[in-house]
C-alpha cells in the first residue's frame, strides 16, 4: 500500500456585492470572494492538497484563470476533476483535514453541509472530511474581512 500527504493553501481578495462560496455553498454574507471561478477558498485548497499529493502540479496548471472556460465555473465542477485524476493514478482520499479562516460570517454553523459536499464528490465517509474555521481576531487583511484563506492538508491511498 502507497500512503501520499498533500498540502494546499488559497487565499481570496473578499469584496461587496459578491457571493461567497466556501465548501461548496453559498454563505449569506454582503462580502464574497473575488476569483476566476466562483472562488471557493476552500475547494481550491483541497484540490491543491490533493494534486500535490499526487505529484500532479497545482490547481492553476489545470485551470488556469487565464482559460474562459473557467470563468465563474463551479469549484465543485474542479474538484470533481480533480478527483478523477486522483483516481486514474489509482488512489483514494483516506482522510482530509481543512481550516477556513474568516471574520464573518461565521462559518461553523455551515461545516457539516460542507462536509457533505465534499465527501459525496471525493466518495469517502462523512467523518473522513474534518473542518474546522477560526478569525484572525481582527488583525491583518484576514481580520479587517479584506480577504478569506484555507488550509486543506489530505492523505491519498494507494
Amino acid at each position: 500500500m502507497k500512503i501520499r500527504v498533500g498540502y494546499g493553501v488559497d487565499v481570496h481578495r473578499l469584496e461587496r456585492g459578491k457571493p461567497l462560496f466556501i465548501g461548496g455553498i453559498e454563505l449569506d454574507s454582503d462580502l464574497g470572494s473575488v476569483g476566476h471561478s466562483d472562488a471557493d477558498v476552500l475547494l481550491h485548497a483541497i484540490c491543491d492538497a490533493l494534486l500535490g499529493a499526487a505529484n500532479l502540479r497545482d490547481i492553476g496548471f489545470h485551470f488556469s484563470d487565464t482559460d474562459s472556460q473557467y470563468k465563474g465555473i463551479d469549484s465543485k465542477i474542479l474538484l470533481r476533476e480533480v478527483f478523477i485524476k486522483i483516481k486514474e493514478k489509482r488512489y483514494s482520499v483516506g482522510n482530509i483535514d481543512c481550516t477556513v479562516i474568516l471574520e464573518k460570517p461565521k462559518v461553523n454553523p455551515h461545516i457539516p453541509a460542507m462536509q457533505v459536499v465534499i465527501a459525496e464528490i471525493l466518495e469517502m465517509d462523512v467523518d473522513a472530511v474534518s473542518i474546522k474555521a477560526t478569525t484572525h481576531e481582527k488583525v491583518d487583511s484576514f481580520g479587517e474581512c479584506r480577504a478569506i484563506k484555507a488550509y486543506a492538508a489530505c492523505l491519498l491511498v494507494g
